[in-house]
């Protein structure tokens, strides 16, 4: 299966499944992909692991070969799946997590930037180069990618192409942690850090968060307002102060 859906303990796991190709996207691992993020959607999970098979590449981006030839109208239907297809994570109700091990370029990098939060390995090469091939990003990375590392970082990757090594990843923004190998240990024992939490208060924190950057300030803070005087209203709240003042773990029910 060249996109593989399981379970690892509370976590869903997508792995992307072929490391002789880099784990590159095809039309059909575009739309397995979004069978397996509904299938995620569907689950009792805590959170959505994303990653690709093998140790050389997350996702080396589109699949060049089936791409040549293709004519305006099947040009956009491909763009257009694949920004469908991503946006999907945007709406997921548990946070997602890309596990970046080597390369993720191209359709593979706007797959993470899809992701809630982003770790990668020490050997990760991160970029989108497009423009190489007289392209632009067309998955969503033009306009996530500076959403997470500023216009001015964003511009500089589009334009020329480059690839930036883990460290540098982490150092402006576009990753969240460096974890060891095998990564997806890794990125378990990061998703612990959040998982135990409520889940409708992380899809309220992070809702918050994602719409600072479509908004001015003031419609920012009734927003985060709103989320907030929510949030008081579940039982989570109340168990939250209550673990506090008793000094205890609290025990969430997401509610």
């Amino acid at each position: 299966m060249p996109v593989e859906f399981t379970r690892v303990e509370e976590f869903a796991l997508i792995t992307l499944n072929r490391p002789e190709a880099l784990n590159a996207l095809s039309v059909q691992v575009v739309k397995d992909i979004g069978a397996a993020i509904d299938a995620a959607a569907g689950s009792d999970a805590r959170a959505l692991l994303v990653t690709g098979a093998g140790d050389k590449a997350f996702c080396a981006g589109a699949d060049i070969s089936e791409f040549m030839g293709r004519n305006i109208v099947e040009a956009m239907a491909a763009t257009e799946l694949g920004q469908k297809t991503f946006a999907k994570l945007d709406s997921l109700t548990i946070p997602s997590v890309a596990v970046i091990n080597g390369y993720a370029l191209g359709g593979g990098l706007e797959l993470a930037t899809a992701c809630t939060l982003r770790v990668a390995t020490a050997n990760a090469r991160l970029g989108v180069p497009e423009i190489k091939l007289g392209l632009i990003p067309g998955y969503g990375g033009t306009q996530r990618l500076p959403r997470l590392v500023g216009q001015g970082r964003a511009l500089d990757m589009v334009m020329t192409g480059r690839m930036v090594a883990a460290e540098e990843a982490l150092s402006m923004g576009l990753i969240n942690r460096l974890v060891e190998t095998p990564a997806v240990a890794g990125a378990i024992a990061y998703a612990r850090e959040f998982a135990a939490f409520s889940l409708p208060v992380l899809r309220y924190g992070r809702e918050a968060v994602m719409r600072a950057d479509n908004t001015a300030l003031a419609e920012g803070l009734s927003i985060e307002r709103d989320l907030n005087t929510l949030a008081f209203q579940g039982e989570d709240a109340t168990e939250g102060a209550n673990a506090f003042l008793e000094k205890r773990a609290p025990e969430f029910k997401d509610r």
